[in-house]
């Protein structure tokens, strides 16, 4: 079955409002439920909350050396903040799981699928 990379977006300076302790472990509670469904499913790979990215490193070659800085590659205000792994039928089935996603965490959701996957 294809597979295909839900990334979740987030935009650097734009975060959330405050909330509480009691609305954190409800988010919390609805991301859970969510996994539950793409497992039970037959949907879900893996999934991921990425650092902030600040905390990010980059490794390139430059003039022949490996030179490791510091902060996000992209000079972006979006940033991937975090991602599924699933498996779909096909795109409009990836879709309809992005639209679950992003009612969830709140950020945009973007699909693509992975062009080097075969099934074995």
């Amino acid at each position: 079955m294809p597979r295909y990379l839900l990334s979740v977006h987030t935009v650097e300076g734009q975060g959330r409002a405050p909330i509480t302790e009691e609305e954190m472990q409800e988010s919390y509670r609805r991301i859970g439920v969510l996994e539950e469904e793409m497992k039970a499913k037959g949907a879900w790979v893996f999934s991921g909350r990425l650092d902030r990215p600040k905390a990010a490193k980059v490794a390139r070659v430059t003039n022949g050396e490996v030179l490791i800085t510091d902060g996000p590659f992209a000079e972006s205000k979006e940033q991937l903040g975090g991602f599924y792994v699933i498996e779909a039928a096909d795109d409009d089935s990836a879709l309809s799981w992005s639209a679950k996603v992003t009612e969830v965490v709140g950020a945009p959701i973007e699909v693509r699928g992975f062009s080097d996957y075969r099934d074995g």
